[in-house]
């Protein structure tokens, strides 16, 4: 019963020698027993830590969510790779595990989509529509458990994580009419007897790449457009919001499974770098959408251009709104309090350079000084909650590091500036003040609560400052002067792909097409004619009569 090892052989009766065995054996045998138990207690007790199995997150099963997740979808679940934890920013606590792609199976899952994509490909656009319509609806009776799970994991508050996954179902309405809307113009040829028509098809297979801040909505806004285009598609979210890329997936799994279609359709790998440099090398990847930061972005651009291949990029922004002397002031002050605070600055649209005109100055300063001290602070679930922490410790210590660098730059504090004495990583959102327009810091994007406030005394001044920096993407003026307004959305006004006035940078509509300039990439989703960045492009001339007339009047006889 102890377990002696077989090659310990009696060959005389040496009674010592034989009791130096048995003690040997038991002393092994007892110290292996403890390193079992061990492991076992704290395997359990890493199981029970899990916030997953307490009462009080039971709600994370409704999505078919476990301790440990299968962190690979191709119409099969399954998962090689190095197993994760992801941690609820709000207490750092750990939610669950998901098990990675390996190389092997990211191989597995792109062959699957290519052959999921010739049954795809010849579904017609209104019939991929009405599987795109049943997707929103499965995300309708899963929105408040989908946005608690975003809430839970990514940090941001309740109402935006609800708000989120409300923004996937309706671009998944929207992408229902554009099933039956998208394609070409017939043009006038010169030639009689001939027909010169535009066709549009898709381009294969989409890589979806996705950030940490938005989870559900990027991934919805590319997945719908790309899969009523005719498109399937391969997801890899962040590497840190991974149960939110499971439960997704697992919703339009079900879809797919119900109307009897491969499930490679909707794939999904989770992973880290060299699962998303494996998409960007790829030539079997048609088009690679990426959101992220500027830095990773053109690393995946050059990657991608390098094999000739498509890329759709959303990356930073450092935009501005400007108030002029003549703003209305009662929509100032929210406005500016939302885009800067909301999502703990975490947005791609944030707000980050507040201009005002030497006028308004001072008491737009006080109030919003004053606004942002009666925001409610505390855990993101919390329906009365308006502010949450930050996704992570790095953000913590980059928020850190850029307030000190404001402060060597000239800057001054007017509000806030510490990291708050609680659980999390929770910091206190920042107003600064006195800094010149160029200033380094004011030039980089932080992705932190931290707003800082320029003054400026002229039209010109302040159009040329909300350009200079080296993003594009969202930018807002405040006025009642329409002639400044049309200015500011002409040629020499801003040079933003978000152009707006008397509403804040952030909150974009899904109807419009959403993306930016410059460092922020070019790419355009959602709405619009965004659907055209999924498609391919062909001039098609039909001769339907009996000569052969030649373009330009050339004669070649």
């Amino acid at each position: 019963s102890f377990g002696l090892h077989a090659s310990t052989r009696f060959i005389a009766p040496n009674y010592p020698t034989m009791q130096r065995c048995f003690t040997l054996s038991v002393v092994r045998y007892w110290a292996l027993r403890k390193k079992v138990l061990t492991f076992n207690f704290q395997q359990s007790a890493a199981m029970s830590t899990l916030l997953i199995n307490e009462p009080k997150y039971a709600w994370l099963k409704e999505l078919g969510l476990s301790e440990d997740n299968d962190g690979v979808y191709n119409g099969t679940w399954g998962g090689k790779g190095e197993v994760i934890t992801s941690y609820c920013p709000a207490n750092n606590e750990p939610i669950a595990r998901v098990r990675q792609a390996t190389m092997a199976e990211y191989e597995e899952t792109v062959q699957k989509c290519r052959e999921a994509w010739k049954v795809w490909a010849d579904i017609p656009a209104p019939k991929r529509g009405e599987i795109v319509r049943q997707i929103g609806d499965a995300l309708r009776k899963k929105i408040k458990v989908l946005g608690s799970l975003v809430s839970l994991e990514m940090g941001k508050i309740y109402v935006e994580g609800v708000g989120e996954v409300q923004e996937y179902v309706d671009v998944c309405d929207y992408a229902v009419g554009l099933s039956r809307m998208i394609g070409g113009p017939v043009l006038p040829s010169e030639r009689p007897g001939h027909a010169l028509i535009e066709m549009w098809n898709p381009v294969g297979l989409v890589g979806i790449i996705t950030a940490f801040n938005f989870p559900v909505a990027v991934y919805g806004w590319n997945n719908a457009i790309a899969l009523i285009c005719g498109n399937v598609c391969l997801w890899k979210g962040a590497p840190t919001t991974p149960l939110t890329s499971v439960a997704v997936t697992k919703i339009v799994a079900e879809v797919l499974e119900q109307n009897n279609l491969p499930g490679a359709i909707c794939s999904m790998t989770c992973g880290g770098a060299d699962i998303g440099t494996a998409m960007s090398k790829d030539e079997r990847v048609d088009l690679v959408s990426f959101t992220g930061s500027t830095h990773v972005g053109k690393m995946v651009a050059m990657t991608v251009q390098e094999r000739f291949g498509r890329n759709l990029l959303e990356l930073g922004g450092n935009n501005a709104i400007i108030v002029f002397e003549d703003a209305d002031l009662s929509l100032v002050v929210p406005s500016a309090v939302f885009a800067s605070v909301g999502t703990a600055g975490q947005r791609c649209t944030t707000t980050r350079r507040l201009m005002l005109h030497e006028s308004v100055h001072d008491v737009v300063v006080e109030r919003v000084a004053k606004a942002y001290k009666q925001v409610r602070i505390g855990d993101p679930w919390d329906r009365n909650t308006l502010y949450g922490p930050l996704h992570t410790q790095q953000a913590v210590d980059q928020y850190l590091a850029a307030i000190n660098q404001a402060k060597q730059q000239g800057g001054t504090v007017v509000c806030g500036g510490k990291v708050m004495d609680r659980p999390g990583n929770y910091v206190e959102p920042t107003i600064i003040t006195g800094l010149p327009h160029d200033a380094p810091i004011v030039h980089t994007e932080t992705f932190v609560p931290i707003l800082y406030v320029l003054k400026f005394k002229t039209e010109e001044e302040a159009f040329a400052w909300n350009n200079e920096v080296k993003q594009g993407l969202s930018s807002s003026i405040f006025t009642k002067d329409m002639g400044r307004v049309f200015r500011w959305l002409g040629p020499k006004g801003s040079d933003c792909g978000i152009v707006n006035v008397n509403i804040p940078t952030s909150g974009a509509e899904i109807g419009g097409a959403f993306g930016g300039e410059k460092h922020t990439g070019g790419g355009r989703e959602s709405g619009s004619d965004s659907w055209k960045q999924y498609m391919r492009r062909s001039t098609c001339t039909i001769n339907y009569s009996k000569d052969l007339p030649l373009a330009q009047g050339i004669k070649f006889e």
